[in-house]
């Protein structure tokens, strides 16, 4: 990607839904197109890094929906949290949000996956795609969008672990422990 310096990927739940997943489910361009497709299951979640967008410990992608979200060593479980996805302007409903945790055997791990996907009603291609695909060939070639989902994946607590493992202090942090570390302070 040749993003322009100091390029910040900070979106919102509203952005990731209306900008981006509603965009590719009507087969528009994103520009600038920043989330890659990556068919996530063949990958654990630590091995993301380099495959798909990141900011900071999370990253970004665009995967197929699937019940299915079973890895070489693990699997992606739902945590039972499922929450809808409001604009912010007409407080109309344009997504829902799944929460799902990563399993390594019986064992949770700190990976978690915000999973974005589009209410049925807002799906393109909706029914009309899959009729029309049964008696055709023609029409296997081409993607359907509607069944897309966009991927936040991040390890939880992960800055706590860093801050642990001597990771860089904010200027703030700096002014704090200097401070304690003067003998005498003088006030005006």
């Amino acid at each position: 990607m040749n993003l322009p310096p100091g390029f910040r990927f900070f979106p919102t739940d509203e952005e990731l839904v209306v900008h981006f997943l509603h965009r590719r489910a009507s087969l528009l361009p994103c520009h600038p197109d920043v989330i890659p497709d990556l068919d996530l299951y063949p990958y654990d979640p630590w091995d993301l890094p380099g495959k798909a967008l990141g900011e900071g410990r999370q990253w970004y992608f665009y995967s197929r929906k699937t019940q299915e979200r079973v890895t070489s060593n693990g699997y992606w479980e739902s945590m039972g949290i499922d929450e809808p996805v409001f604009t912010s302007s007409t407080h109309k409903r344009v997504g829902i949000k799944k929460y799902l945790t990563f399993y390594l055997g019986d064992s949770q791990t700190n990976w978690v996956m915000q999973e974005y996907s589009l209410p049925d009603s807002s799906s393109s291609s909706g029914r009309s795609s899959k009729r029309s695909s049964r008696g055709s060939t023609s029409s296997s070639h081409k993607p359907d969008y509607s069944k897309w989902v966009i991927c936040r994946v991040y390890e939880q607590n992960s800055s706590e672990e860093e801050d642990d493992d001597g990771a860089e202090l904010s200027c703030l942090d700096e002014v704090f422990l200097s401070l304690d570390d003067l003998d005498e302070v003088s006030l005006p």
